[in-house]
């Protein structure tokens, strides 16, 4: 929950508690793991941690955890391997809105980072030289 917290906003767990009610030491007992979260303090939290109350629920065990779309997951590795170069990321950022290229998604092996590093470099240079030609 740590994660959880730091990523909205809130940098101690006073500042969680202030804007929740829940208290500190609830919540330090939860971000240590000595205390599982009740669903009623879940559904407090959720708004302030900014995620869903069923994502809280299903994290502490109550529901069963989502399945991850494969797709999510190969876009988010991609977007790690070329995270370094703001113009490849740009460039990504545009291409995975394609969906003539969402069955490439579901062909791809997984592959080193500098790998799929040169393949956005090179699917990048064929569409800059498509665009020369128009």
């Amino acid at each position: 929950m740590r994660e959880l917290r730091i990523r909205a906003g809130y940098e101690t767990l006073g500042e969680l508690h202030r804007a929740s009610g829940v208290t500190v030491a609830t919540l330090s007992r939860i971000e240590s793991g000595v205390q599982i979260p009740s669903p009623k303090t879940l559904n407090r939290l959720a708004p302030f941690l900014k995620v869903s109350v069923e994502d809280l629920l299903a994290a502490a065990g109550y529901l069963p955890e989502k399945e991850e779309d494969p797709n999510e997951a190969a876009a988010r590795t991609i977007e790690a391997a070329i995270s370094d170069d703001p113009e490849l990321l740009e460039f990504w950022q545009e291409l995975v809105k394609r969906d003539d290229l969402q069955l490439l998604f579901k062909q791809v092996k997984p592959l080193t980072p500098k790998s799929i590093k040169k393949i956005i470099k090179v699917i990048k240079a064929i569409e800059d030289a498509e665009a020369t030609e128009d």
